[in-house]
């Protein structure tokens, strides 16, 4: 005998009922499914975001920090590495090129970094438009800040957020109470314009939301010097070893992997430390990773539960169709036939919850990403893979285990008692 007419007339007579719990078992499966499909595109995307900081030589101090203020363009406060040390850096022999990096300014709610502008081209492989700073009074700037080429924009001390003192706008403001600026504005925390020359391509980092200056510019806005002697306007190195200011973080690229672990141990000393952002992102993803498998086990454990919970409900549903399964079995249905029926019944619903549950919970991650992606700059992309086929099985499989509950429940009823 097929059971399955009789399964189909079954969530025929109670649509609502049965397109509740497959609801249910769906938003139980898209909860999973958004964490773990969320965890892993930020691991992607945040590797993705440093993949051209192949080595960062700073001032000793927090990795993590480091990481956060020179490729994530978080506000955090560094110390600065001291400009004869950062001279030999920028000049070590066993370095494709270095660049500096300097923060502490903002545009409205765009950071303000001063690099160089080799540095901006390798970041964004190329520039969309316009083309790169070549003096202290000109800018790039990233493809999300949305202003046209030629534009004036009146750079300020501090990070947008106010955070005190902006990424390391500490440091750079322990000179400014000893020099004179020659800026006037009418805001007493903007110090300098810049016109917009450039634009660089989306990088997929919170760089495309950053306007780009020669590091001079920081240096000078900030009554440092600009790494030359008084009588030249120029931007870019070479810089006088003498003249050198201090810088929060230098981007090295090594010219092989043996000079990149080479650099690495030359520059961690009492004076400064380098490090791969890869590394710190490792020991970042080790940590993600505890916590996600802890997540991932509640989640899962809250899941079980959730369909536990529905089973209770389909018990009730089908201690009222008692009768109808006795009328089967006094009509020569067998015992098999009405325990697979129910079975199936609860099983087509918990099928259906958890392929509605794969693209919701898809669905979720996509938006959970695209907010932190607003938040953050950090271009993410959310994505189905193995691991959420998995959990969604692995559920699939305790609630058709669960399932045989209410059927083998059916299956140990009195005809005589069902018929009453």
């Amino acid at each position: 005998m097929n059971p399955l007419p009789m399964v189909r007339a079954m969530l025929r007579r109670n649509p609502f009922t049965a397109a509740l719990f497959v609801a249910v078992v769906a938003l139980a499966v898209a909860l999973g499914i958004a964490i773990s499909a969320q965890e892993r595109a930020l691991r992607q995307g945040s590797a993705r975001a440093a993949d051209r900081f192949d080595l960062l030589v700073a001032a000793p101090g927090s990795q993590t920090d480091l990481l956060f203020s020179a490729v994530y363009l978080r506000p955090t406060a560094v110390e600065l590495l001291p400009g004869p040390v950062a001279h030999r850096v920028l000049t070590d022999p066993d370095a494709e090129f270095a660049a500096p990096i300097a923060f502490g300014d903002s545009w409205r709610d765009s950071p303000v970094v001063g690099t160089t502008a080799d540095f901006v081209t390798h970041l964004s492989a190329g520039l969309a438009e316009g083309g790169a700073f070549t003096g202290m009074d000109q800018a790039v700037v990233g493809a999300l800040v949305d202003v046209p080429l030629g534009e004036v924009l009146t750079i300020r001390h501090g990070h947008a957020d106010d955070v005190a003192g902006g990424l390391d706008a500490d440091s750079f403001d322990a000179h400014d109470a000893h020099e004179d600026h020659d800026h006037e504005h009418d805001d007493p925390n903007a110090h300098g314009d810049v016109t917009v020359v450039g634009r660089m391509k989306p990088t997929g980092t919170p760089w495309d939301r950053a306007v780009v200056v020669p590091v001079e510019y920081i240096w000078f806005a900030h009554g440092m010097g600009t790494g030359h002697a008084s009588e030249e306007a120029r931007v870019g190195p070479p810089w006088d070893a003498a003249l050198m200011p201090g810088l929060p973080a230098i981007v090295v690229k090594p010219e092989s992997v043996a000079a990149a672990y080479g650099l690495r141990a030359r520059y961690r000393s009492a004076e400064s430390t380098a490090f791969f952002p890869a590394e710190t992102l490792v020991e970042l993803y080790a940590l993600m990773g505890n916590a996600a498998r802890v997540m991932a086990a509640l989640t899962l454990a809250a899941q079980v539960l959730v369909v536990a919970a529905i089973l209770a409900g389909i018990l009730a549903v089908l201690d009222l169709q008692r009768k109808s399964f006795a009328v089967l079995r006094a009509l020569g249905a067998p015992a098999a036939y009405v325990f697979l029926t129910v079975w199936l019944y609860v099983a087509v619903m918990l099928l259906g919850g958890a392929a509605l549950g794969l693209p919701l919970g898809w669905a979720g991650s996509a938006l959970a990403s695209g907010l932190i992606a607003q938040q953050t700059g950090v271009a993410m992309h959310a994505t189905l893979g193995w691991s959420e086929i998995a959990m969604a099985a692995i559920l699939l499989a305790c609630g058709f285990v669960l399932a045989l509950v209410p059927a083998i429940r059916v299956y140990r009823q009195s005809v005589v008692d069902g018929l009453q």
